[in-house]
């Protein structure tokens, strides 16, 4: 009981339900603003908000050894991860949108063993696999028959950058502050997404309603201050591939509380997909145990 209800166990815990319920919010909220504004404004003020607490301890900043460590995050988390994944949501479906970019923890377990030094066995090859095999089962229902090939290609994008920008955050996390390290990803990044945004969009086009508002500060607030956080603490402590292979249960729980929203019943192939998921939790965490003899040899 007591390895169940860990420090890890309810963090992450934490972690994925912000993730599942940002989905369903920011699909509502997209529809008011252009993509590119969106992302920028929720990640500069979700990175402004984390430099306001840590002000106070800006010496580990370091920002003239590290500015570069920080420009290269923002440019795969937030420019490109925030990017095309706001993009993507205008051509596709969020179910299957959501199968796309959450293919992030098969490619974060492969970069992890091949950048990271990770270990990468048979058991947890077939757990990640059964675990995308999972969110796609949660999400075929929610598929149409217009598929976007635009769509397809930004949401595979999406994944691999933002695989890639994790594991190149677990490569320099003993030499980055982890809290600075999200403040300035999201802040830069910000800057960035809204510098593009004047370029291609327009302000004018922001309509204020009050879900946009509540998108906006929720993502500003929950969806990039304390889940990244959260996050990155938990990629820096542990495997990379263990820990995202937990996040394999924010589409199930994204679909599960549209559901509820919606009124929707609630469908067999959830109930599978859940399954799958947390199979391949329990095959990627598996950890063959040595049977010591009496005699003492293995």
């Amino acid at each position: 009981m007591n390895k169940l209800f860990t420090k890890s166990t309810v963090a992450l815990a934490v972690l994925v339900m912000i993730w599942g319920i940002s989905w369903p919010i920011y699909k509502l909220s997209i529809v008011y603003a252009p993509p590119l504004l969106f992302s920028g404004m929720r990640a500069l003020l979700g990175g402004c908000f984390i430099v306001l607490l840590m002000i106070r301890l800006r010496d580990r900043l370091q920002w003239r050894q590290h500015w570069r460590k920080y420009c290269i995050s923002a440019l795969f988390n937030t420019v490109l991860f925030f990017g095309l994944h706001t993009i993507g949501l205008h051509y596709l479906p969020g179910g299957l949108f959501s199968v796309l970019v959450y293919f992030q923890p098969v490619l974060l377990g492969l970069f992890a063993w091949m950048w990271l030094g990770e270990s990468m066995t048979a058991t947890k090859i077939t757990g990640l696999l059964i675990g995308f095999i999972g969110i796609t089962v949660v999400s075929v229902e929610h598929f149409t028959t217009q598929i976007s090939i635009l769509g397809v290609i930004l949401g595979v994008l999406t994944a691999f950058f933002w695989a890639i920008g994790v594991a190149y955050v677990k490569k320099v996390s003993e030499e980055v502050d982890a809290y600075w390290m999200v403040a300035m990803q999201f802040t830069i990044g910000g800057v960035v997404l809204l510098v593009l945004s004047a370029v291609t969009e327009s302000w004018s086009a922001i309509e204020w309603h009050p879900m946009y508002l509540f998108g906006l500060g929720f993502g500003a607030t929950m969806g990039i201050p304390v889940a990244y956080i959260i996050y990155y603490s938990l990629i820096r402590a542990g495997e990379a591939s263990k820990v995202a292979v937990f996040t394999f249960l924010v589409p199930v729980i994204s679909v599960f509380i549209s559901t509820v929203f919606v009124g929707e019943p609630m469908t067999h192939t959830l109930w599978v997909g859940l399954l799958l998921v947390v199979v391949s939790i329990c095959f990627v965490n598996y950890h063959k145990k040595e049977t010591i003899h009496a005699d003492g040899y293995k």
